[in-house]
């Protein structure tokens, strides 16, 4: 771990209590990281801590952490700070979105999403530039290929107005972090084997409103959220030094052809 390609960076990461957020965590802690990471839920991020020791890895975790609260992301960055000397990279992959058609769609559960898929990336990322700029960090925002192309299929309207704001966002912070010398790159993912599509595809089977995307992957499955790791890996690492304003999509191909 001491010679990973993350070795001696100190990297945040929101939303570790499973999912992507858990894989990204025990991955870039293998790569040599000190993880900070937060979450919703205690019990979750514990278990995440729980694993990434037993490998080996370092973690700092908090949780709970509530995200859409700017005064809770501040104190958990500046706790950060405090506690390891400085911040490398700030890995924003938490999201909580409401679906539903567009319609039909509650202005709350709009007004939900967006701040529990846009706000808190804003907040993140405004309070851990001055700690990003001290070091010449990186910013990694996780978005969707919502944020790129409509679904017929998938109700998403709010998801995919969070999303593209993610994607917008990300350019825009590339622009102005030259200045800083804090580069900003996304990862758009497609339909990952995340607990929530699992669940859905035990429950519905073929009927699961991303059958149609996931049946135009490469093999015809959700993604490994593995895959997302990976590619945020790449960018928060130095290999990516010359890389900013980016956006990887890891989709298994859906949205590359009709």
């Amino acid at each position: 771990m001491s010679e990973g390609r993350l070795a001696g960076k100190v990297v945040l990461i929101t939303g570790i209590g499973s999912g992507m957020g858990r894989v990204t965590a025990e991955l870039f802690a293998a790569e040599g990281a000190t993880v900070v990471g937060c979450g919703l839920s205690a019990e979750g991020s514990t278990e995440t801590a729980r694993r990434i020791e037993a490998a080996g890895g370092i973690i700092d975790a908090t949780a709970p952490v509530d995200l859409s609260d700017r005064t809770q992301v501040a104190a958990w960055i500046d706790g950060a700070a405090e506690r390891h000397g400085r911040i490398d990279v700030l890995y924003n992959n938490a999201s909580m979105p409401k679906f539903g058609p567009f319609a039909d769609q509650p202005v709350e559960d709009y007004d939900f999403t967006i701040r529990n898929e846009l706000d808190l990336v804003w907040h993140a990322c405004q309070l851990a530039w001055p700690h990003l700029a001290a070091v010449r960090g990186a910013i990694v925002n996780i978005a969707s290929v919502a944020g790129l192309q409509g679904a017929r299929a998938l109700p998403q309207a709010a998801h995919a107005a969070a999303k593209g704001g993610v994607l917008a966002l990300t350019r825009q912070l590339a622009a102005e972090g030259v200045a800083a010398g804090i580069r900003v790159n996304s990862v758009c993912p497609g339909v990952m084997g995340t607990p929530p599509i699992l669940r859905m595809y035990e429950e519905l089977g073929d009927a699961a409103p991303v059958a149609s995307i996931v049946e135009r992957t490469i093999d015809g499955r959700p993604g490994d959220p593995k895959a997302v790791a990976w590619a945020g890996l790449y960018l928060a690492s130095d290999e990516a030094t010359w890389v900013t304003g980016a956006n990887i999509v890891v989709d298994g191909g859906a949205g590359a052809y009709m």
